[in-house]
């Protein structure tokens, strides 16, 4: 368990400091607003888009896992050099965005295997990692390159706990996808299309919660203890939800997705409130931690391909969702946007899955 738990806090730490600090690094080197959304929107466009390479034409092997930790490595290296040009800097992203999403499905189709329900206790890391780079880069954050070494370190760690893993992989009897077997996602598509959605109406929150609060009167420094209640509140559930994913896992699921959809509601109807909006915050323990736990486990159970289903799930949830939700709060950002962000939880709520595996 340290080998998964060291790699899901050095990646998520990796996610911090790109979701929390490179967008305030690009404004500062002069990117406009719109290059800025570009830039980001390639990343999960990559990640909903590489799995359909393994279909047929490639299989996601330890080799292939090591080339992509490799290249991933070297495209934030490449930061330093390409930071100033939009073009080039698009090219090294959707490099990095193809090599990443590799990654993590690979992590965890083995976190999976060896971990079993105890899988959330070894993620919780993750978002350990995520809160403290948040903390400490901010106490140091000066300039952009302090932010660049700062990730090329963490992707330094992430290659090498990575490389480790896939190493010792064999003793976690890791079995390989069986490519006679059809990958068949029109069976399960009401399902699929629930996960979309789920992460389309998260896709709107991580985008435009803080600008959203803003508006409302609630400051940015009591914005940010509300960013930093939900991960700590994400820690608790993936640390306590062992016994939760013993159950039948279609009810946890339908139950996390009626959480979220309550969550955006709120939001909607008390944006002022510093105390319904703490409140919707300590929902993130049910409608992220354990909705994740208990689809990836789901999805487990239910394809023989562990990790093709790993992959389909991250490109399709976190990133064509996470790529939709940006652009569709974009769109339609203003006072009602949290209801809309409801309404789309609810559909998943409706589409999401009946029978248990």
């Amino acid at each position: 368990m340290f080998l998964l738990s060291s790699f899901f806090f050095f990646y998520f730490a990796g996610v911090g400091v790109y979701i929390i600090f490179l967008p305030k690094i690009l404004q500062n080197v002069g990117y406009l607003s719109y290059e800025i959304g570009i830039i980001f929107s390639i990343v999960p466009l990559m990640r909903f888009l590489t799995p359909f390479f393994f279909l047929k034409i490639f299989v996601l092997s330890k080799t292939l896992f090591r080339l992509s930790l490799l290249i991933s490595l070297i495209c934030v290296g490449l930061l330093f050099f390409t930071i100033h040009n939009f073009y080039l800097l698009s090219i090294v992203v959707v490099f990095f965005g193809m090599s990443n999403a590799l990654v993590m499905p690979y992590v965890d189709a083995i976190a999976l295997e060896k971990l079993k329900n105890n899988y959330g206790k070894s993620r919780l890391w993750g978002s350990l990692g995520f809160m403290i780079v948040g903390l400490v880069l901010a106490k140091f954050f000066t300039g952009y390159k302090i932010g660049l070494w700062f990730y090329l370190i963490i992707a330094f760690m992430i290659t090498l706990f990575g490389y480790i893993i896939s190493k010792r992989s064999s003793e976690f009897n890791l079995k390989k996808d069986n490519l006679s077997v059809k990958f068949d996602m029109l069976k399960y598509w009401h399902f699929w299309i629930s996960i979309f959605l789920v992460q389309l109406s998260f896709g709107i929150f991580y985008s435009f919660f803080t600008i959203y609060e803003n508006s409302h009167g609630i400051s940015i420094e009591q914005i940010s203890y509300l960013w930093s209640l939900s991960i700590v509140c994400e820690i608790a559930m993936f640390i306590f939800q062992e016994r939760l994913l013993k159950l039948n896992l279609t009810k946890v699921i339908k139950f996390a997705i009626f959480v979220t959809t309550l969550r955006w509601f709120l939001l909607y109807l008390f944006p002022s409130s510093i105390a319904v909006v703490s409140l919707t915050q300590t929902f993130h323990a049910i409608s992220f931690a354990l909705f994740h736990s208990a689809t990836i486990i789901y999805l487990y159970r239910l394809y023989k391909q562990k990790k093709l289903a790993m992959q389909f799930y991250h490109g399709i949830s976190y990133g064509l969702g996470g790529f939709a939700g940006s652009l569709l709060g974009g769109y339609f950002y203003g006072e009602y946007i949290f209801l809309i962000a409801s309404f789309i939880a609810l559909i998943a709520l409706i589409l999401a899955p009946n029978s248990s595996v």
